[in-house]
């Protein structure tokens, strides 16, 4: 008889996260999930990702920001999957580190335990962003995976439901600002489609997986399927890209953290993001789940 085999899973309690605890779990791993609050995971959040705290086999309550606080996170580990990134403005840490520095704190610790397989998720058209202060943390810490002697996989998504979810957000108030025109395209997936591919990924060999979902769409129709999903008339004004980033300079010098955050959501949409198609999660389904929860 096997035995069953452990993960450790950093950002358990964001929107992938607790889809992939999920995953694992179904697939009959023992989870590990390092987490800041365990009291987040027990309820649904905020886009609809699972309450986990009953499926989780071990906590880990520690902050990779304080080194202390995670030693000897990898012990009897397996696998590895990193799903760690700062995704809101900090008044303290940067991307660099959070993404960079704290996974690599994780990486070191799997380094010395031999652990088999470590899988981190990145960003996709990485390198159409390479100056971005988030991307360039995503990408050290990748370089450094590649080169740590462990077997690896990178994923990369084009964009999470979750991330549409903040189109939602403001399509509510009744009125998007949107940068530029909107034309550029995306194929973004759910945290469940994406978390099953993550867990696949623990079999085979090391590489780099782009993701997206089943559909595409323009930007602004995201935007217009948001509106819609709340019962609203589209209402979207476009803002030229020299306007966003002449206040992103601005924001810059009172709040570089913030402005760093920006610079990626400014970035994003100057180009098309469509990733090999995963999964059977409709973005229109997730909109019309969102409007149900807010009535």
């Amino acid at each position: 008889m096997t035995s069953t085999k452990t993960v450790l899973i950093a950002g358990a309690s964001g929107y992938l996260g607790r889809y992939a605890v999920r995953e694992f779990k179904e697939r009959g791993y023992h989870v590990r999930a390092l987490v800041r609050d365990p009291e987040k995971v027990k309820t649904v959040g905020a886009h609809g990702e699972p309450a986990v705290h009953n499926i989780i086999d071990e906590f880990v309550i520690g902050d990779v920001t304080a080194p202390e606080s995670i030693k000897g996170i990898c012990k009897g580990v397996d696998i590895v999957f990193s799903a760690l990134g700062l995704t809101a403005p900090h008044p303290t840490f940067t991307s660099n580190d959070v993404d960079y520095l704290g996974n690599k704190r994780i990486l070191d610790q799997a380094v010395s335990e031999k652990v088999s397989r470590f899988i981190y998720v990145s960003v996709f058209n990485q390198d159409k962003m390479a100056e971005i202060p988030s991307i360039k943390a995503h990408e050290r810490f990748a370089a450094d995976l590649k080169q740590s002697g462990i077997s690896w996989a990178v994923i990369r998504p084009n964009g999470y439901f979750s991330d549409m979810g903040r189109f939602f957000s403001m399509a509510q108030s009744g009125h998007i600002f949107m940068i530029g025109e909107g034309e550029k395209k995306i194929n973004p997936v759910h945290g469940a489609d994406l978390a099953k591919v993550c867990v696949d990924a623990v079999e085979g060999e090391s590489r780099e997986i782009p993701v997206g979902g089943p559909d595409v769409y323009t930007f602004r129709e995201t935007m217009e399927l948001a509106f819609h999903a709340c019962g609203k008339t589209p209402w979207i004004t476009s803002l030229p890209f020299w306007l966003a980033e002449g206040g992103l300079n601005v924001t810059a010098i009172f709040n570089r953290n913030l402005a760093d955050l920006f610079s990626f959501a400014i970035e994003a949409l100057k180009f098309d993001h469509i990733a090999p198609a995963h999964g059977t999660r409709h973005l229109k389904d997730f909109f019309a789940e969102l409007a149900t929860k807010t009535h």
